[in-house]
């Protein structure tokens, strides 16, 4: 599949997971008497990854994160060529899909950005309250933890199809954990959509849901392409 079509599926199943995810927790997380609540919004990403790792994960791989693409060039298992186009396609499917979001959310009566549409934040930003220091540990352990499961998952020995199971799954038991410290990022992308439309602090705080799911994809990467055996190519 040529590079191109690869992209665009990244771009698409990007465009999912935002509107997906962040539109769980926008549109349904605390609706009257039947919200989705934490558990809903975890599981919202959860089957994001799940339908597009089915999807296209044939196509692109699935990445839809430019952690993971890195942290995948750092396990030995994706060509550095090749990440500036992955990387843009995921910005850009991310931005797109916060801007439908907002189009969808603003469609209702005393909506403002104010609430965040779903923006990653630490300090004051933080759903929980959480310290930088809490909220760049917890984005590293999190995001590294995510590759050595998504590299472990896709692994040729491992049991085949069922990888996008496990890593759905994964990211749902992510969103558990991690919602109350950051809101959950493990992705640029995903923090990159919200930011630019929110502005101010998303935009300001916006460097930390770089840095640290980049740092722990990369430790990710490099602890399983040691754990799984230096020859293995997935």
């Amino acid at each position: 599949m040529n590079l191109t079509k690869r992209a665009a599926a990244e771009l698409i199943g990007t465009f999912w997971l935002v509107l997906g995810g962040c539109g769980s927790a926008v549109l349904a997380a605390a609706f009257p008497n039947v919200g989705i609540g934490l558990l809903g919004v975890s599981l919202a990403f959860g089957l994001t990854v799940l339908t597009m790792a089915f999807t296209i994960g044939h196509i692109s791989g699935c990445h839809l994160n430019p952690a993971v693409s890195i942290g995948l060039v750092a396990g030995g298992r994706f060509k550095a060529a090749e990440l500036p186009a992955y990387i843009a396609a995921q910005v850009i499917g991310g931005v797109l899909g916060a801007a439908v979001l907002y189009l969808i959310a603003s469609g209702k009566a005393g909506f403002s950005l104010a609430g965040g549409l779903a923006s990653n934040g630490f300090g004051e930003h933080s759903p929980g309250g959480y310290s930088v220091m809490a909220a760049f540990v917890c984005e590293v352990v999190m995001t590294g933890m995510f590759l050595v499961i998504i590299m472990g998952a896709t692994d040729k020995r491992a049991p085949a199809g069922f990888a996008p199971i496990a890593i759905g799954l994964a990211l749902t038991l992510i969103h558990l954990i991690s919602i109350p410290v950051t809101n959950t990022s493990v992705n640029p992308a995903r923090s990159t959509g919200p930011a630019l439309l929110v502005g101010d602090w998303a935009l300001a705080q916006l460097w930390l849901f770089w840095v640290a799911p980049i740092g722990g994809a990369v430790i990710g990467g490099v602890l399983y392409r040691w754990l799984g055996g230096s020859d293995d190519k997935g």
